[in-house]
C-alpha cells in the first residue's frame, strides 16, 4: 500500500515539473516575468551605423522584450533582439559607447559575448 502512495507522489510531481517547464519555454512562467508583455518600439530619425552583439541568458520572449527596453531607452539608439540567434542588432542615430550598452546589459543579468 505505501508503495502506492509514493509512486502516486513521485507522479504527480513528475507532472507539476512537466506543466513548469512548459510553461517556462513558452515564456508564461515567473522566473522571466513571463505574460504577454511586449517592449515599445523605438524609431530613429537618421541611422548612421548598425552593429551585433552576442548575448545570452535570454531564455524567452520577456526576456527578448527585457532586452530591447533596456537598449530602447538609451537616447540615440535602438535594438531589436533575436531570441533563436541570442542577438541584439543597435542601430544608432548618434556615437553611444558600446560600454554603456553590455554595462546596463549586464547589471540587468544578461551577459554579453561579442561585439
Amino acid at each position: 500500500m505505501e508503495n502506492y502512495i509514493i509512486i502516486g507522489i513521485l507522479v504527480i510531481a513528475a507532472v507539476i515539473g512537466i506543466y513548469s517547464a512548459v510553461k517556462h519555454f513558452r515564456g508564461q512562467s515567473g522566473c522571466c516575468g513571463g505574460g504577454s508583455y511586449k517592449s515599445k518600439k523605438k524609431k530613429l530619425a537618421n541611422i548612421i551605423y548598425s552593429k551585433t552583439f552576442k548575448i545570452s541568458g535570454m531564455h524567452c520572449e520577456h526576456c527578448k522584450c527585457r532586452v530591447e527596453e533596456i537598449v530602447n531607452d538609451i537616447k540615440g539608439i535602438s535594438g531589436k533582439a533575436d531570441l533563436k540567434k541570442e542577438e541584439l542588432t543597435v542601430s544608432y542615430a548618434e556615437k553611444v559607447d558600446d560600454e554603456l550598452i553590455k554595462n546596463r546589459l549586464e547589471k540587468a543579468g544578461y551577459t554579453v559575448t561579442e561585439i
